[in-house]
């Protein structure tokens, strides 16, 4: 027997009150919720929807969710709205589904997410639509601790609100320490913003601190929950792993490059596309902190060596 799913019955009429009721108990949800018919044209945006995205109702209502808007991708950087769509897949089954993704905020930067679509049916059984409800993942509360942690020990980057240099030093000595003693496993990840002077030199400074601001907020989503991204100075960033493979590095750096690689940095009606080239390795036996640096930033000359928006993981 197929699954119930969310019965909503548009084609009995409804007073006015019973309309009033449910929009505002929709709108004052704290999960973004949005309705779809059956060619996926957006018919129903809420509030929770708004201040997740950053997009209005009216910007978004009467539009489809295959349009080049929020763009839904999985980890892989795989455009969902093409294939493998949640709420398609949902009137297809006749099922919920839930799935985690990634999608672009009005601003450009990209948020992890977890959705959930459920059919919509008429009174006579038929699915005519699906809604889908979509949170912020758990990592957001944590990622957000954080920063309030790291804004009182004076730790954080004022542009990106990210841990500054002093705290990802800290860090890396920590993990190196742990690793000297009790073999964890970790690693670290050099980015730095390609043609980054070029946003400088023709935008102004104001545009750069948004640049930076944007991949910011895109690394910290395309890691793992209890890993750190940091400012490490100028146009570059630090991510540090613990307890991670050289396969998984290599995944997460791909990750990453790619999420950035697929957002956008709005400048006045022009959106303008950033890429980052990486370079990463794995603490190894008899490292300091000079000489992992060291590897990782050699890794990452290798890396621009090759191309633009490129990853050299050894």
């Amino acid at each position: 027997m197929a699954d119930e799913g969310i019965k909503l019955e548009w084609s009995a009429p409804l007073d006015r009150l019973s309309k009033d009721f449910y929009k505002n108990l929709l709108d004052n949800l704290y999960d973004g919720v949005y309705f779809v018919d059956r060619e996926r044209q957006i018919t129903y945006w809420n509030r929770a929807a708004e201040r997740l995205t950053g997009y209005a109702a009216d910007e978004v209502v009467g539009r489809h969710c295959l349009d080049d808007l929020l763009m839904h991708t999985d980890g892989e950087g795989c455009n969902l709205c093409i294939s493998g769509c949640p709420l398609l897949e949902s009137m297809e089954r006749d099922a919920p589904v839930e799935k985690e993704i990634f999608l672009r905020h009005r601003s450009g930067h990209r948020l992890a997410m977890v959705v959930r679509a459920n059919p919509i049916r008429d009174p006579q059984g038929r699915v005519v639509g699906a809604v889908e409800v979509f949170s912020d993942n758990s990592a957001g509360l944590a990622i957000k601790q954080r920063a309030e942690a790291l804004q009182e020990m004076a730790y954080i980057d004022p542009v990106t609100t990210l841990g500054n240099r002093r705290f990802s030093e800290m860090t890396i000595r920590t993990r190196l320490a742990g690793f000297e003693r009790y073999n964890w496993p970790f690693g670290i990840l050099l980015i730095d913003v390609d043609l980054f002077k070029e946003i400088n030199d023709r935008y102004g400074h104001q545009a750069g601190d948004a640049a930076l601001q944007m991949i910011g907020r895109t690394l910290v989503q395309s890691i793992r929950p209890f890993d750190f991204t940091c400012r490490w100075g100028g146009d570059e960033f630090v991510c540090i792993f613990e307890n991670i493979t050289l396969d998984t590095l290599h995944m997460l750096s791909e990750r990453s490059r790619v999420l950035v690689a697929q957002s956008h940095m709005p400048i006045g009606d022009t959106k303008i596309s950033l890429t980052v080239s990486l370079g990463g390795t794995l603490a190894k036996s008899g490292d300091t902190f000079e000489s992992l640096v060291a590897r990782a930033d050699q890794n990452l000359y290798r890396a621009k060596r090759v191309r633009r928006n490129y990853a050299f993981i050894e």
